[in-house]
């Protein structure tokens, strides 16, 4: 079965900004993928939050090498789940949530960050509630989101 991705919302930032966040998200997609294009203005992790939840319910196992350097790296119960490192140039994020919508299971990630000039990693997820994902706020750790990044949110539907 063919899967479509359909544009939900997209932001361009037109100032430096804290967050971004996407709500009222139609439950009517089989996954939700966000892709970000943008810099921060410090060394910061981009990192994301569901349905304004902010207890310690996140989880995430990564891997990032830069070309001379691999490592890997796991945080529990923390209040957020880690998308990857985001600098002052810009930074490619992929994200992808998976059965967001089902009510009956914890909902699990992928993301995907890379700098073409300095790193690429790769991070798994898990947000341990069973509740339909409605709302999603993308944050940097430390400072802003510098102005012109870019944030796509995108519904796939079976076709």
């Amino acid at each position: 079965m063919d899967k479509t991705y359909e544009p939900i919302a997209a932001t361009t930032l037109g100032s430096a900004q804290s967050s971004v966040t996407f709500s009222s998200i139609s439950g009517s997609y089989t996954d939700l993928v966000v892709v970000t294009n943008g810099s921060s203005s410090t060394g910061a992790t981009l990192v994301c939050r569901f349905n304004g939840d902010t207890g310690t319910n996140y989880s995430f196992t990564g891997m990032n090498g830069n070309g001379s350097a691999a490592s890997s790296f796991r945080v529990s119960n923390n209040t957020s789940v880690g998308l990857g490192e985001i600098y002052n140039y810009n930074c490619t994020y992929l994200f992808q949530i998976q059965n967001y919508s089902n009510t009956t299971t914890y909902k699990t990630s992928l993301c995907r960050a890379n700098s073409a000039s300095d790193y690429v990693q790769v991070n798994v997820g898990v947000w341990r509630s069973t509740a339909a994902i409605t709302s999603l706020q993308l944050f940097v750790t430390s400072g802003n989101f510098n102005s012109g990044s870019t944030f796509t949110l995108y519904g796939i539907k079976a076709a």
